[in-house]
Order: C-alpha cells, then sequence, then structure tokens
C-alpha cells in the first residue's frame, strides 16, 4: 500500500519513513507542500500523511487544493500544533483524521489501515473472499483457516486485488500502489507476483482481463 509522507523534519520524516515502511507501507516522503501538488497532480496513493507547518506551500493549503479538484485521497494530518482552530479547520477542510506530535508509530499506521478500510468500503478489519482472509493489521493470509506465507509483495498485491474484489485493477495502477520511486522494478515483475499468488492461492480467484489488468473475484 503506497502513502505519500509530506514532512520537513529530515529525523522526524526518516524515522516515520522507516517506521511505515516495517509496518508494510510503500512509502514516498517529500518535504515541501508544492511538491506534494506536483506528485498529487499525476500519481495515486492510498493515503496521505501530511504536515501542517511546510515550507513553500502548507499543509491546509495543500489539502484544500486537492479536495478541491475532487480529490478523495484519504489525508492524516500529522502537526505539532494543539489548536483547537487548527483542528477543526483542518477537518473542515477535508481531512480524514488528525493525530498530534509527539505521536506513536503503531498508532499512524493503524489510523492509516483504518482510513483505507473506510474508503474502499470495507468497516471490518479482516478482508475476506471465498475461503481466503487477509489480515492487514497481523499481515497474514489464510485459505480455510490454514496459513499461506507469502512475501512482503505478495501479501501488497493480494491486499490491492482484494482491497476491489470484482473491480479490474489495470497494471499501471497496481504498479503505482506497489512501488515507490525509489524500487528498481523489472518488466514483467507483476506476472511474477500474479503466478506466485495463483500457485499459492488457487488459478480461479485471481482473474486475467486480456488488455486491461487483474481482478480478484470469488470462484
Amino acid at each position: 500500500m503506497r502513502i505519500l509522507l509530506v514532512e520537513d523534519d529530515r529525523l522526524l520524516g526518516d524515522g516515520l519513513k522507516a517506521g511505515l515502511t516495517q509496518s508494510g507501507y510503500a512509502v514516498d516522503w517529500l518535504r515541501d507542500g508544492e511538491a506534494a501538488v506536483a506528485a498529487l497532480s499525476t500519481e495515486s496513493f492510498a493515503a496521505v500523511v501530511l504536515d501542517l507547518g511546510l515550507p513553500k506551500r502548507d499543509g491546509l493549503s495543500v489539502l484544500q487544493w486537492l479536495r478541491g479538484r475532487g480529490d478523495a485521497t484519504p489525508v492524516l494530518i500529522l502537526t505539532a500544533r494543539d489548536q483547537l482552530d487548527e483542528k477543526v479547520r483542518g477537518l473542515d477542510l477535508g481531512a480524514d483524521d488528525y493525530v498530534l506530535k509527539p505521536f506513536d508509530l503503531d498508532e499512524i499506521a493503524a489510523r492509516l489501515r483504518a482510513l483505507v478500510r473506510r474508503a474502499h468500503g470495507h468497516p471490518e478489519p479482516v478482508l475476506t473472499l471465498g475461503e481466503i482472509a487477509l489480515n492487514p493489521a497481523a499481515r497474514t493470509v489464510t485459505r480455510a483457516g490454514e496459513a499461506i506465507e507469502l512475501t512482503p509483495r505478495e501479501f501488497d498485491l493480494l491486499h490491492l486485488l482484494l482491497q476491489n474484489a470484482g473491480r479490474v485493477l489495470t497494471r499501471r495502477v497496481l504498479e503505482e500502489q506497489l512501488y515507490t520511486w525509489s524500487d528498481a522494478v523489472d518488466s514483467n515483475a507483476l506476472e511474477v507476483h500474479i503466478h506466485h499468488l495463483r500457485r499459492k492461492l488457487g488459478n480461479e480467484m485471481i482473474r486475467t482481463v486480456r488488455g486491461v489488468g487483474y481482478m480478484a473475484a470469488a470462484a
């Protein structure tokens, strides 16, 4: 799951990126509001972690611009400002959640999972399709109750497919959500991961829609 982190404090940003990466997120980190607008103009993210006190363009301005263009990407505001009016303004401009510094990394990861889950219309914490059950918090997958061992990338790909079950996802959408700017991606990497998932979970769940992409559907 690809996250855009916008935080100008290098020490805090480095810690956030490392912690969220360890929690299973693919994190792209930017340090100013103008760079965030440029990235959000051309690429898609599962969620945005947005500081308010940014150089060049503050976080509230970025949020207002994002919602003004009709972009519903979940946004978690992260700031040291504890004034009530700042919280209210951020929420009124379209923020989905608000966390004050200092914070706990596990809480940030959990709040992001909840935001993305709600954005995809999944109130339950575990995604299920047929015999397959995926727990994003524990990063576990079972089939008919039996544990299935997946690599981190296979897990992330299956997570994306189950979040969008019944909907065809193009190669571009899948790659945008799986890989950060710093990842080196082989041209056939996606196909290899799909092949491995089918081998481990069965061929019937992940369907190829020729010329379009892939879709998870119940057998």
